[in-house]
């Protein structure tokens, strides 16, 4: 019998409409960005978003990094197994948000905000590199009383797995504790992605605080390296600081994951529960194919977590991680492919199992 999966994925973030370019590297100096990274907008950066628009031939895509998730999950899922939260402006750009979502057939519950416009995010492609630069606009206005209100929280109460990114330490604090707390209570799966270095850099308190009741932490190698430096580890090997992550204090007993993946280099898992290290090989995307690598990390996230949903092996989650990451990079932008999208797990897909 197919498990019933109805809204069983909720997801939290903040809603972006992406603006998004091929630039050259005095644009990146100019801003005094960096080629692959992920920062909020300062006022210095405002004007950056319309010369975009003006001088590089932007395209619209839709965007924030766990409704991309969520997209690209629920393709992979039974219809309505997903909902996303997060908070946009009563203007057209929510509608393109929405359209999107609605072309995945992901559920939205959005707070709309009547003062503030719908976020955007400058894309900034460089080579196979990409900048981001979020001006959250109305995004940073979610407000803990919406998941609160109980034709709302009723969503939270019937799904069975969570996931918010780092990004949203930013905005909505309580709302991270509260769903936490909730599923830790309810022996529900908590995940969260550390989404961008300064999150561990300058929400450190926030991460530690939350840490305790992750069961899966996923995040890639620039993240973990800033997380470690937070936590004031004295390493610097990926596979070591998974380790030591995975063994920090939980909560309940409920073993903890945690997934770095490194772009078209390995991905590497930990676990509290096991003394291992897995270190799974990607299949790199031929040069002629590649679009551009933005998305390609929430769709490893959305691969995965469309398989451990339905309790399919942790090589198999892996698996349609790397495939469906895959399957983005080869368009422009945090895009999937119009066409069908079935996984097919690769046979005899293996890791390499290290001891630390």
């Amino acid at each position: 019998m197919a498990q019933n999966l109805r809204g069983a994925l909720v997801g939290f973030c903040n809603p972006l409409l992406d603006i998004s370019a091929v630039v050259d590297d005095s644009l990146l100096a100019e801003y005094k960005l960096k080629a692959n990274d992920a920062i909020m907008a300062s006022p210095e950066h405002l004007p950056l978003f319309q010369t975009l628009i003006d001088k590089y031939n932007a395209a619209f895509l839709p965007g924030g990094s766990a409704q991309n998730t969520l997209r690209g999950a629920q393709r992979l899922l039974p219809e309505d197994s997903a909902v996303f939260f997060g908070a946009v402006g009563n203007d057209e750009n929510a509608q393109r948000l929405k359209g999107a979502a609605d072309k995945a057939k992901l559920r939205t519950n959005y707070m709309v905000s009547q003062t503030k416009p719908t976020g955007t995010c400058a894309l900034l492609i460089t080579g196979k590199n990409r900048s981001m630069v979020a001006n959250l606009s109305a995004a940073e206005t979610y407000d803990f009383s919406h998941v609160q209100a109980p034709e709302n929280w009723k969503d939270i109460e019937a799904a069975r797995f969570y996931y918010i990114t780092g990004f949203f330490f930013a905005v909505s604090p309580d709302t991270i504790e509260a769903v936490a707390k909730h599923a830790h209570d309810n022996n529900k799966t908590f995940t969260m992605n550390l989404s961008a270095p300064f999150v561990a850099e300058f929400f450190t308190a926030q991460v530690e605080k939350t840490l305790p009741y992750i069961n899966i932490l996923f995040g890639n190698e620039t993240e973990a390296d800033a997380l470690a430096r937070a936590l004031k580890f004295d390493t610097g090997d990926i596979k070591q600081i998974a380790k030591r992550v995975a063994d920090l204090p939980r909560a309940g007993s409920r073993p903890r994951l945690v997934v770095f993946t490194q772009g078209s280099e390995s991905t590497v898992i930990a676990s509290s529960d096991s003394d291992e290290i897995r270190v799974y090989g990607v299949t790199e995307v031929p040069d002629a194919e590649v679009g551009d690598t933005n998305g390609a990390g929430d769709a490893f996230v959305a691969g995965f977590l469309s398989q451990y949903m339905q309790e399919q092996p942790l090589d198999t989650c892996v698996d349609a991680g790397h495939w469906l990451a895959g399957q983005v990079v080869r368009q422009i932008g945090p895009n999937y492919p119009e066409t069908e999208l079935k996984f097919v797990p690769t046979a005899d897909f293996a890791p390499t199992v290290e001891k630390l």
